[in-house]
């Protein structure tokens, strides 16, 4: 992950169009029909699932369930927040709730997101938008003594605690170090922790197992002509997630 994405590991793309270079994405370029990817970007799962499903599983959902399960290691009888209500966000709910936190509130800007938190097992859901004062002072009072775990979705630099959500290149985060000194850790995660091509199988066993209900997530299939129409449900707020089909 620490080498650039946009050429395969040998420094070349296999794209082109009309004769000009096409960057691929992680390795993976999963906006072409064939596609040729490093040995190591390959993972062999089981031929009974659902392809149109467990491709969730390539980030988004295992990415967000994963900080919960495998960075934060939530305890059970927990306090969690969750910034940001996506894709992403809504996994880190789903895996809270799966290591028994007790209580899981959910803050956005959006509050058509809050019926699907709390279907995924948020316990509270907060629009910082409807108070004056700032988001952290309302957590604290809503509990006592402020979260067990707190999960940035979002990609906001004054928001990041377990940070999930990516940032903009070159962007900095600056820190109270007492908030440190006082006991508390800062994580961050990749791909929610994962050891993708050991893990990946595990996980599409788990959801044929009916462990967690990933479907859950997926807000709209469109024919892959659509594409644009995707990224505008997106932006919109008007989607969790789109899969696109061939």
């Amino acid at each position: 992950i620490s080498e650039p994405q946009n050429l395969l590991p040998d420094k070349t793309s296999r794209f082109s169009c009309k004769g000009k270079q096409i960057h691929h994405f992680m390795w993976v370029s999963t906006f072409a029909e064939y596609t040729v990817v490093p040995e190591y970007s390959v993972a062999k799962i089981d031929a009974a699932a659902p392809l149109d499903k467990v491709c969730l599983f390539g980030c988004g959902f295992s990415t967000g369930y994963g900080a919960a399960i495998n960075t934060a290691k939530v305890k059970p009888g927990s306090t969690c927040a969750v910034f940001g209500l996506g894709g992403v966000g809504l996994s880190v709910v789903m895996g809270c709730k799966e290591a028994g936190a007790s209580r899981i509130i959910a803050v956005d800007i959006n509050k058509d997101k809050f019926a699907k938190a709390k279907e995924l097992g948020a316990t509270d859901c907060i629009n910082p938008r409807d108070f004056k004062k700032p988001i952290q002072e309302v957590l604290t009072e809503m509990t006592g003594h402020g979260v067990d775990y707190s999960f940035e979705v979002t990609g906001h630099a004054d928001t990041m605690v377990v940070m999930v959500g990516e940032l903009d290149s070159g962007s900095e985060i600056s820190i109270d170090p007492m908030l440190l000194l006082t006991g508390r850790t800062w994580k961050g995660t990749v791909l929610g922790g994962w050891k993708m091509r050991e893990c990946l199988p595990k996980l599409v066993s788990s959801y044929l197992e009916k462990k967690f209900n990933s479907d859950l997530l997926i807000t709209h299939t469109l024919p892959f002509a659509r594409v644009n129409e995707g990224f505008e449900l997106l932006r919109a707020g008007k989607s969790i997630r789109s899969v696109l089909l061939f």
